[in-house]
């Protein structure tokens, strides 16, 4: 999932990307694909956590005209972005830039490669249960309490030396109807652990990614795994599986798509243990989240 400043694959970046490109990071699928909706998921703990999640869309693309507090989607669906018609998830929208997820009332985690200023803040809504309800789902429409504007970017960090890559968010109103999630404050993440991923893989709908495993925690800075992640699940939350505890925020990893025979983009797979995998930074390296 490379950062999209070294470009998403040159494929990419004319096609779904082409939103807003430098929000975009590829990554990519390692052995099955674990994506599930929300719907799908019998995991009631992050179908809990997923509550408290938030997909990052650009203002023109959630529209209140009737200014009646009621705001409607406007997207593309994956296969109409240029990927291939056989894709997972291929009529479903792609209307997310990246991932985030709540700490505090009013506060949001991202990746720092999401939001480079507060213009760029202020040009995006955050939106809560961006999630299908079933499989049929065609339409999204949000109450003015699942959407929320950026005002300010609190702290913020993207260095190239130490690989740290996150942004901590002020938002406009405290957040209403779910709580912010727990979250590691000190020590670090096992060795063994198991990381569930929840997020909006190329924009889409959330998805909660299970089954991923750590694959190096030497860094202090980032750890790497095997997680199934895409383009804007940048800024996911990555979540400790069996305690529900998040230990950091998704923000590289391998390429996500490769043009295919048919002239589509089709999703690459590697082995469970190939490739390069994905970069997650440690939460615990967040200053305003130590106070």
């Amino acid at each position: 999932m490379k950062f999209l400043t070294l470009i998403f694959s040159l494929l990419v970046s004319t096609a779904v990307f082409a939103k807003n490109p430098r929000e975009l990071t590829p990554k990519v699928i390692y052995g099955q694909d674990d994506r599930l909706d929300v719907f799908e998921s019998n995991d009631n703990l992050m179908k809990e956590i997923a509550l408290s999640t938030a997909a990052q869309v650009m203002n023109r693309n959630l529209l209140n005209t009737a200014k009646d507090g009621v705001f409607s989607l406007k997207s593309e669906t994956l296969s109409e972005s240029g990927m291939c018609k056989s894709e997972r998830f291929a009529n479903q929208p792609t209307a997310g830039n990246c991932s985030g997820f709540l700490v505090a009332g009013d506060k949001l985690v991202t990746a720092g490669h999401c939001i480079n200023s507060d213009f760029e803040c202020s040009e995006h809504y955050w939106v809560f249960d961006f999630a299908n309800k079933d499989s049929e789902q065609k339409d999204f429409t949000f109450s003015k309490d699942q959407v929320y504007r950026c005002t300010k970017i609190i702290e913020r960090k993207k260095d190239s030396s130490t690989q740290a890559d996150y942004a901590v968010l002020k938002l406009e109103r405290v957040v209403v109807g779910r709580a912010p999630l727990k979250f590691r404050t000190e020590g670090k993440t096992a060795d063994d652990a198991v990381f569930t991923v929840i997020g909006h893989p190329t924009g889409l709908p959330t998805k909660i990614t299970a089954a991923a495993d750590m694959r190096n925690n030497s860094n202090p800075t980032y750890f790497v795994t095997n997680a199934d992640t895409y383009g804007g699940n940048s800024g996911s939350a990555v979540v400790d599986s069996r305690t529900g505890i998040v230990e950091g925020i998704l923000v590289r990893g391998d390429t996500d798509y490769s043009r295919t025979d048919e002239g589509c983009l089709g999703s690459v797979y590697r082995p469970q243990t190939g490739g390069r995998g994905e970069d997650v930074t440690r939460i615990t390296i967040i200053n305003d989240l130590k106070k």
